[in-house]
């Protein structure tokens, strides 16, 4: 089970940090995601982090303003998100994809990231 939090309203230019803790199993060999879903706007991929060796990848939108990271002793994936943006507005959501597969098949609970200008 994935528990996504952190999320909150923040002015631009501000910081946020979320967390996606994972319960009830270990993620060796997972790739963890954070996706995010804008009113309106269909859900996209934000960044993702490999669990064992920790090779991250981000969309062109968020590179350079957030940071994905994982904290293995505590089953729990980070999302760093700094200069945030209006845009960045949209509910957020961490997912967890098995190692061989092309999908996540793992959701967890979202969190809401309200921007304001």
């Amino acid at each position: 089970q994935l528990q996504a939090s952190g999320g909150g309203l923040v002015q631009a230019g501000d910081s946020l940090r979320l967390s996606c803790a994972a319960s009830g199993r270990t993620f060796t060999n997972y790739v963890m995601g954070w996706f995010r879903q804008a009113p309106g706007k269909e859900r996209e991929f934000v960044a993702s982090i490999t669990w064992n060796v920790g090779t991250s990848a981000y969309t062109d939108s968020v590179q350079g303003r957030f940071t994905i990271s994982r904290v293995r002793v505590e089953n729990t994936v980070y999302l760093q998100m700094n200069s945030l943006e209006p845009e960045d507005t949209a509910v957020y959501y961490c997912a967890a994809r098995p190692p061989m597969s092309r999908s996540y098949n793992s959701w967890g609970q979202r969190t809401q990231v309200t921007v304001s200008s």
